[in-house]
């Protein structure tokens, strides 16, 4: 897989973790940067993924699968998303899922990835 020039090295000298801050304080997120495969075209792109030990899944927005041209997998029944707070997501149930292969440092998962908002 060729992941976008320039950065195909994810172990490179760039930092591959940090934690944002806002006005010198700490959000508490975390972000690494990972490669994402199609599996249809195997094209690559590189990501800043956001690592969240509470989410029960992989999440990405319909409006990024579509842009970056995402094969879509209709799911047979819909999937109810809740807030961490016991409310429905604005967004709406997950319809999608997308099939990948993703990269970090050496590794390689393929998995699905839950597409959401419609």
């Amino acid at each position: 897989m060729q992941i976008d020039a320039g950065t195909s090295d994810l172990e490179g000298s760039k930092k591959e973790m940090e934690v944002r801050k806002s006005e010198g304080k700490p959000l508490r997120e975390v972000t690494i940067k990972i490669g994402l495969e199609r599996l249809d075209t195997q094209e690559g792109i590189t990501v800043e993924a956001l690592l969240d030990s509470g989410a029960t899944g992989l999440v990405m927005s319909s409006e990024f699968a579509r842009k970056k041209g995402f094969k879509l997998k209709k799911l047979e029944r819909l999937m109810q998303v809740r807030n961490v707070d016991g409310s429905f997501n604005r967004e709406g149930p997950i319809e999608n899922t997308v099939e990948v292969n993703v990269y970090y440092k050496g590794h390689v998962e393929r998995t699905e990835i839950d597409v959401i908002g419609g």
